[in-house]
């Protein structure tokens, strides 16, 4: 190994071959120990060789890995193919699950096969130029200044609009909002209920959806938020369900899964569902406090009003009006 490395690394006490060696001046010649030899013939003189510059030390060779280290290199090799094996063992497993689920069992994955509607994009309106939310702190009266026709939410698609709804301009005559309720007695209390808290005007938009689901909604705006709180907690409903009945629905009681999670801040509600046992078409009602604005929202159904899509309608409203 000594030997190697030194040819390696071009260091050698040697002299090249046939060059004299040179001798101390003033030294004296030793003595031949056999007769001298006649001289050989002088060679012709070699022209000088430039000298070579001196070769850079090479670097090293690393020593040859071990056995033992090899082996624990094939080890990791192995046991990383074998992590790789398994990950993908697992992922065919869990798409084949995903694929075999129901698509709302995937949390994320909800479509219209949960009852769901396709409602089109929901935008707030413009506020007038310098003035607050309904929620500002400097709107003390919880004013909605924005058109409150331009508040109501809009029919999904493929649902057909109820025209009997559209009224003048937009807005909606009291007396078409009263008729929802069953009795005379009740229309008439609802009729001077809004009279006396100042009803200032109604916007109102109906649909029947795809799935024959028919659908009203009523904005009433009033002066301010203290009377919308006022009417929602004790003149239109109390703590089990509402004070006049609808047409069609003579008993109703709060909906206790209704889903706390769509709560909309800013917005009061009480949720209502028709009792069984019901006729035709179960009903599901909300009453909606949004500062100045209460919004009635009425859901009729066959067989069975929905809960998904009446949970999907009350919710877009509310953000609307929040």
């Amino acid at each position: 190994m000594t030997e190697q490395t030194d040819a390696m690394t071009g260091q050698t006490d040697a002299q090249p071959t046939g060059a004299a060696e040179p001798q101390p001046t003033g030294a004296a010649e030793p003595q031949p120990l056999a007769p001298p030899v006649p001289p050989a013939p002088l060679a012709p003189a070699v022209p000088a060789v430039p000298a070579v510059p001196a070769i850079p030390p090479v670097p090293p060779v690393p020593p040859v890995p071990s056995v033992k280290k090899d082996r624990r290199v094939l080890r990791a090799v192995l046991r990383w193919s074998a992590v790789v094996v398994v990950f993908a063992a697992v992922g065919a497993a869990s798409a084949y699950g995903i694929a075999a689920m129901e698509r709302t069992d995937v949390p994320g994955l909800a479509t219209a096969s949960d009852g769901r509607w396709e409602y089109p994009e929901i935008v707030k309106p413009p506020l007038p130029s310098g003035r607050p939310g309904p929620l500002a702190e400097a709107n003390k009266a919880g004013t909605h200044y924005a058109d409150l026709r331009a508040l109501l939410l809009p029919a999904p698609e493929g649902a057909k609009e109820d025209r009997t709804l559209r009224g003048e301009d937009g807005w909606l005559p009291a007396k078409t909002f009263v008729a929802e309720y069953a009795e005379k007695g009740d229309r008439d209390s609802v009729r001077q209920l809004l009279a006396d808290n100042g009803l200032r005007h109604i916007a109102a938009r109906g649909w029947t959806a795809q799935d024959g689901t028919r659908t009203r909604i009523y904005l009433l705006q009033f002066d301010t938020a203290t009377v919308v709180d006022d009417l929602l907690s004790s003149e239109l409903t109390d703590s089990n369900a509402p004070r006049y009945a609808l047409r069609g629905a003579p008993e109703m009681s709060r909906d206790e899964k209704f889903p706390e999670a769509t709560w909309v801040d800013g917005v009061d509600r009480a949720v209502f569902v028709e009792t069984r046992p019901f006729g035709r078409e179960q009903d599901r009602q909300a009453y909606l406090g949004a500062s100045d604005t209460l919004a009635v929202v009425v859901q009729s159904g066959a067989g069975g009003a929905k809960a998904v899509p009446f949970q999907q309608t009350v919710t877009l409203q509310s953000q609307l009006l929040g």
